[in-house]
């Protein structure tokens, strides 16, 4: 059978490796309702979520991803959707250095006036290529540990530093990250500094070394993709974004069934079904990859 190439799979010149064009597939490649029902149905399940275990009520899953990927606008739209209408809490823009200077811990409430959610976004500042530059692997570990405070003004030249207080206060396993989440653009991975990646790399082996689930956000697929741009439920179907999760998926390390595409709310006004959806989706997976932690820790 004959398929017209579709939109997003003519190669890009700035994209390397080069991958040759495909069909659109004709069957999904992943399965979504995309119904309003079916977001209702999400929702629902996030708010009444419960960890697997009793002294946790929160679940922390750390954010960690290049400058401008999405981190903040990722929060940002995770508390639209609740909220019911587009936020923007976090800093999030463009710029060549990191928007995110502090630690940031965000909780997520069920309306404006509802109670909060059983998830801590825990926002970082960027990766940067130059050394000595942007997020450093020993604030990662001070991070997931649970030993640094909300507010503390990251210094990429100095990893933080318990002093004696912090250093005395007992840590509990809420206290600690539960997920870790890579923030990657799908229109740049090809595109990916090999110091960047290198820095990835290391990242991704300390956080294994501490037993933490990892997933990958992988935004601005609409941007990556025109088809997907028109409409997000051709993201399964698009051939193109496909080759950006295996490709994503050999250069981070990890399955494609750990990488979940995201749309973040960007210059939108009003929320979209379709947007919510991936979002919610996304957020459904790091609560099942903290409940494997839990299960991890606490064998039956």
């Amino acid at each position: 059978m004959n398929y017209s190439l579709s939109e997003c799979e003519v190669f890009k010149v700035t994209d390397a490796p080069k991958i040759a064009p495909q069909a659109s597939v004709q069957k999904p490649w992943r399965n979504v309702l995309w119904t309003a029902e079916r977001r209702a149905e999400l929702m629902e399940s996030i708010k009444t979520y419960k960890p697997l275990i009793s002294t946790v009520n929160k679940i922390r899953v750390l954010l960690i991803g290049p400058i401008g990927a999405g981190k903040s606008s990722f929060f940002n739209s995770i508390n639209s959707v609740f909220r019911g209408h587009v936020t923007s809490q976090a800093m999030s823009g463009f710029s060549g250095t990191s928007i995110t200077t502090q630690f940031r811990t965000y909780t997520v409430k069920a309306g404006r006036a509802g109670g909060a959610l059983p998830l801590i976004l825990c926002d970082t500042m960027g990766l940067e290529e130059l050394s000595g530059a942007g997020l450093d692997i020993e604030d990662i570990s001070s991070i997931i540990k649970g030993y640094m405070p909300d507010r503390y003004k990251f210094n990429p030249a100095a990893p933080f530093q318990p002093d004696d207080r912090v250093a005395l206060k007992p840590v509990t396993l809420q206290d600690k990250v539960h997920c870790v989440a890579y923030v990657l653009d799908a229109g740049k991975v090809s595109l990916l500094p090999s110091k960047v990646e290198k820095k990835l790399t290391a990242i991704r082996q300390r956080v294994n070394s501490l037993g933490i689930p990892q997933i990958v956000l992988l935004t601005k697929v609409d941007e990556a993709c025109p088809d997907v741009g028109k409409d997000l439920q051709n993201i399964y179907f698009s051939a193109y974004i496909k080759t950006k999760f295996q490709e994503t998926s050999n250069r981070v390390g990890l399955p494609m069934a750990n990488i979940m595409p995201v749309k973040n709310y960007s210059h939108e006004l009003d929320l979209d079904l379709n947007c919510d959806i991936l979002l919610l989706t996304a957020v459904q997976q790091m609560l099942r990859f903290a409940d494997n932690y839990f299960d991890d820790i606490n064998p039956v």
